[in-house]
């Protein structure tokens, strides 16, 4: 049995449907849908975990989903899951009437022909031999078929896309990873080896540096003093300097040595200038000490370190260093064809500005500094600020060079290959590459697969037709006659005004089929004639339908498990005309009783509820496949709420008391009247009467709209529905609060009674609203 369906995930129009838990598969269920809301789906789903044929249901697969489908089946107390394009276990218990049993085995529409009578061969021997002999009819034809279609899609690739490879050796290509990549890699061989001798002689990368500045070394300089110096003395000679005008340091400078020459033989200190004595001049002193060697020292240091900073950072070294890098672009450019090279991305202008400002803020605080040698100080925060804002400069070149410097074994490698690779050779395997690559572009790899898989089917067809052959032959026994017998039974119980006869085994190139002729009138017709009476003309759309069902009930009466069976239905009525509908439901309940399980699939509401009042509600569930915020669902079908409605049972209440007044009702009648206008005015005019109107809006909206390309109503229909409508609403809460006291007139009450009645048994034409 098919105990539960678990679950329904990207099939048809079930998006992800999960029943709960209590909707349970019963020896008789019903299962109600309207049609294209997914019944033919359910049936498909029945038929794939049956035969196990995983393409019932990839060709299901829901329109626009990402993912295949996704089915859970709770079958004979184990799941049956369909996932990964296959079944985890079937159910051939299953069988199923629907368009699929009646195109295989009877007819195509109106057609029959050799294939119709080849499937009835196999229904007469069995299920097993339905699907032999499908096999071997499908066999025959294949292997007439698969040298054309193995021609039309080999011509379906594109010559352009194989380039020089033949349709099997550009399918037969592998599929590489990276493709992208390998393509990339051997152009750039490809490029070398046409260039080796350029390549040979072409140099890589050079180091790329930016000096630093010696922070520590700096602040040292700066901080710089002469000990033996007091700030007293220093600002006296300093005073004095300022004095005697500009040069006049160093001319005190130059004096300071003569003075020591003209009074090195002398006890005193001689001036130079007027030979008077200098004893005790503390002036004198001071200059001393400040024009002495630690003096010079100190200056020469200073000026040193700037000198420095200015040929390390100056001069032509900004220039040299952008000179480099315009190098190195070059040398990349040349590089990039015949490899991996990471990309030279610096802005120059902003280190040449960055580098400027450190280098000047460097140079002024030693400028300060060789004019103040006594001051001591250290680099100033707007000086390290710039420092920092150029060593960051530093560190991004120093990464590039060593990215670079990395690339120049490389470049080694492309030098050396270039220098023995075959350019001819290298062509080839690009051409490969190129032809794999477009062997698994989406569009062509379809094409590709289709050839394969053709190629592959032609190979096997030889051997499964042998294989089905021989299991049909020890499939087939005497089971014509009791068929026939079977077949005219079922004919006559569901009121068929033909028969069938002289059903027989014939066998054909083809394979073997069933040979029968129809009986009309004791007359036999010829089922296959192209002129005079035939199939297609002497058996209607409903006898067609009903010698199917014939065919299908009989072929369950000879099966010997049919206790075991689960018999599926899905629209059983279809076509059928309406005398016949009640004998269709009475040998499907017979037939309930024999099988296992029955499920019947149906969008026609009254044709189940009459299988569902005969039914035993013990053993009978009903459910209903509606529509759902995505596609479909499935939930419990209340089949008594459909039988009988509220709407019926005021319909009826009305036309019996028309008929015969009944004071005990007639209250009940008159408050019946506007349910019944509301309910035929939801249905006839859905779209400008929705749920939660009101029906006196509904007229104000008609008579708004009169003579209007909208118009609802005409005039004269909307005059009628305003006065039944005030009628009615007279015995209405919401409108007349003494409702439950109006006094009733019983010749008013029926007149308003008939008019309500044929209002809503008016035709009408609902407005489209778009």
């Amino acid at each position: 049995m098919i105990d539960q369906i678990n679950l329904l995930r990207n099939i048809g129009q079930f998006d992800s449907v999960s029943p709960t838990a209590d909707m349970i598969f019963t020896p008789f269920t019903l299962v109600y849908a309207e049609n294209g809301r997914g019944k033919t789906t359910l049936a498909s789903i029945f038929r794939s975990v049956a035969n196990g044929d995983s393409e019932i249901v990839e060709e299901r697969r829901r329109l626009g989903s990402a993912h295949a489908p996704h089915i859970v089946l709770s079958c004979n107390g184990q799941q049956s899951i369909f996932e990964n394009g296959a079944w985890s276990q079937t159910v051939p218990e299953i069988v199923i009437f629907d368009d699929t049993f009646v195109s295989a085995n009877v007819c195509s529409g109106i057609d029959l022909d050799s294939s119709h009578k080849q499937n009835l061969h196999e229904l007469i021997l069995g299920e097993r031999g339905v699907v032999l002999n499908s096999e071997l009819r499908g066999y025959v034809s294949q292997i007439e078929q698969h040298n054309v279609d193995l021609r039309l899609k080999g011509n379906a690739i594109p010559s352009v896309a194989r380039g020089p490879f033949s349709v099997d050796a550009f399918c037969s290509l592998q599929n590489q990873q990276d493709i992208d990549i390998a393509i990339q890699e051997a152009k750039r061989r490809l490029a070398a080896a046409k260039s080796a001798d350029t390549i040979r002689h072409r140099p890589g990368f050079v180091p790329i540096v930016l000096p630093d500045f010696n922070v520590e070394e700096l602040d040292a300089v700066l901080g710089l003093g002469l000990a033996d110096l007091q700030a007293n003395a220093a600002a006296r000679v300093r005073l004095h300097i300022e004095n005697l005008g500009q040069g006049g340091e160093a001319w005190v400078a130059d004096g300071m040595p003569r003075i020591a020459e003209i009074s090195k033989d002398q006890d005193d200190t001689i001036c130079p200038f007027c030979s008077q004595t200098l004893q005790g001049s503390e002036l004198i002193d001071n200059y001393n000490v400040y024009f002495s060697e630690e003096y010079e020292a100190l200056k020469t240091k200073v000026l040193q370190t700037g000198m420095g900073v200015r040929d390390t950072h100056g001069k032509d070294v900004p220039a040299a260093f952008e000179r480099t890098i315009r190098t190195a672009a070059q040398t990349h450019e040349f590089w990039k064809d015949f490899t991996e090279i990471p990309p030279i991305t610096v802005d120059t202008a902003r280190i040449a500005r960055d580098w400027k400002m450190a280098r000047e803020a460097v140079l002024n605080q030693l400028r300060t500094k060789a004019g103040s040698l006594l001051d001591k100080e250290v680099l100033s925060k707007k000086t390290k600020e710039a420092i920092v804002n150029y060593q960051a400069h530093i560190a991004e070149i120093e990464a590039l060079s060593t990215n670079l410097a990395v690339c120049n074994d490389q470049l080694d490698l492309v030098k050396e290959q270039a220098a023995g690779d075959d350019v001819a050779s290298l062509n080839d395997d690009l051409i490969k590459l190129k032809a794999t690559q477009a062997r698994y572009e989406p569009a062509i790899a379809a094409f590709c697969d289709e050839y394969l898989a053709e190629k592959a089917a032609k190979k096997d067809t030889e051997t499964r037709r042998k294989d089905a052959r021989s299991a049909l032959d020890k499939s087939r026994g005497g089971f014509f006659p009791a068929y026939e017998t079977a077949i005219n039974d079922y004919l006559r119980r569901l009121n068929a005004n033909f028969k069938i006869g002289r059903v027989q085994s014939v066998n054909t190139r083809a394979g073997s089929s069933a040979s029968y002729c129809v009986l009309v009138n004791q007359q036999e017709v010829n089922i296959t004639a192209e002129n005079g009476p035939s199939f297609k003309n002497t058996l209607s759309s409903g006898d067609r339908n009903t010698l199917a069902l014939a065919f299908f009930f009989a072929s369950l009466e000879q099966d010997s498990n049919l206790a075991q069976k689960v018999v599926v239905f899905d629209d059983p009525m279809t076509s059928l005309d309406e005398h016949r509908r009640l004998t269709t439901r009475q040998e499907m309940r017979t037939l309930s009783r024999n099988v296992s399980q029955m499920i019947v699939l149906s969008h026609s509401k009254q044709f189940l509820c009459a299988l569902w009042d005969a039914a035993d509600s013990n053993l009978c569930s009903a459910y209903r496949i509606g529509r759902a915020a995505v596609g479909s669902e499935i939930i419990a079908w209340d089949v008594r709420s459909d039988i009988v409605t509220e709407h019926d049972k005021r319909h009826e209440m009305v036309s019996r008391y028309i008929q015969q007044a009944d004071p005990e009702i007639e209250r009940k009648v008159a408050e019946a009247l506007r349910p019944i206008l509301e309910a035929f005015t939801r249905v006839a005019y859905p779209a400008d009467f929705p749920p939660g109107s009101l029906l006196g809006r509904f007229v104000e909206s008609c008579q708004r709209l009169h003579g209007s390309i909208g118009e609802t109503l005409s005039l004269d229909d909307t005059t009628e529905l305003r006065a039944l409508l005030d009628y009615a609403n007279r015995f209405h809460h919401d409108s007349n609060p003494a409702w439950e006291t109006e006094i009733i007139n019983d010749a008013e009450l029926i007149d308003f009674a008939r008019r309500t009645l044929l209002f809503a048994s008016r035709p009408c034409m609902a407005r489209t609203v778009i």
